[in-house]
């Protein structure tokens, strides 16, 4: 019988990250360091554990495996590999300077997928910003250049950020999120990242971490990016919610939600869903499976599960492919 999963995540402590998804977040861990919560994860770096039902203990993965394929839908059952991978980031300090390859590019030399993701600012500090492209269109000799030369930082798009702030990174698009931001992102299944800048920075073994120059020079998309920050449209459909989609792509769909009170919603045969809760707490109900959901936290809710019912005050993501 299809049920709503509640889902534990795996953490990763890169040296830029800080301590609030611990201690604001609820993520429990012995790691100092709390840089990255990968809520839906199918990805062999990490992968998410279900944490409630007769499933609970077993990997996403292993769930979906088999007959629980179903779970995913249409669309990505068409696929050879789990199309989505959904995190927390917590940048205490500044991110390098990457970007990520399209698919046509990751498969050829890589194998894997490409990357493109999207980004919702969950909060930031007060004159937090970060790095969107370029704020002119340059040649790839003198991107080479001034990686060589450590003047990219010169001619890169930097735009101030605030809370509720969204970002759409077509692969390709050279980025940065700054230090003081709190960033959910949805994005392709990939860890495929090449670094450009990392600002002089070593890593645990003491050495400077690896740059990626030759592969970024390869895929980065040398022009002034098409928008900054997407424009939220708001959709009008359900009781005691207020619903903006905030990105739409092949990839993925991925909404806002403001629950107050009671509502329900419906997960069709194409595709799961994943809601994530940033703040407040809600109840959520289907097929007889009742999950309590506080911040931080995140469920999937399998393809086919039909209308699932909402109670509780709660600001929240909502990803499908």
């Amino acid at each position: 019988m299809l049920k709503p999963m509640l889902l534990k995540a795996p953490l990763k402590d890169y040296l830029w990250g800080g301590s609030r998804l611990k201690n604001e977040y609820g993520k429990e861990s012995d790691l100092d360091i709390v840089a990255e919560s990968w809520e839906l994860s199918c990805h062999e770096a990490g992968l998410s554990i279900v944490d409630s039902g007769e499933a609970k203990g077993r990997t996403l993965a292993d769930v979906l495996s088999g007959a629980g394929k179903a779970m995913l839908g249409t669309k990505a059952q068409a696929m050879d590999y789990f199309p989505l991978l959904i995190k927390f980031i917590d940048a205490k300090g500044e991110l390098s300077v990457q970007v990520h390859p399209d698919d046509e590019y990751a498969l050829r030399e890589e194998g894997g997928q490409g990357k493109t993701e999207m980004w919702y600012v969950v909060d930031a500090e007060p004159g937090a910003s970060l790095i969107y492209g370029f704020q002119q269109e340059i040649s790839k000799e003198e991107f080479q250049q001034r990686i060589e030369d450590n003047t990219l930082l010169e001619v890169c798009n930097k735009v101030p950020v605030h809370k509720g702030d969204v970002f759409f990174i077509k692969a390709g698009t050279l980025h940065a999120i700054g230090s003081g931001i709190l960033i959910y992102e949805v994005q392709q299944s990939s860890n495929l990242t090449y670094r450009v800048y990392d600002y002089g920075r070593v890593g645990k073994d003491g050495k400077p971490r690896q740059l990626h120059i030759d592969r970024a020079l390869d895929v980065t998309r040398l022009e002034v990016p098409e928008g900054t920050a997407e424009k939220m449209v708001d959709i009008d459909l359900f009781p005691n919610m207020d619903i903006k989609l905030l990105a739409q792509c092949k990839y993925f769909k991925v909404y806002h939600g403001c629950l107050h009170g009671d509502s329900a919603m419906h997960v069709g045969e194409d595709s799961f869903q994943c809601l994530t809760v940033l703040d407040g707490a809600l109840k959520l109900t289907g097929n007889g499976e009742s999950l309590t959901i506080a911040k931080g936290r995140t469920v999937f809710v399998p393809a086919g599960l039909g209308t699932y019912q909402l109670q509780g005050h709660a600001e929240f993501i909502l990803s499908k492919v």
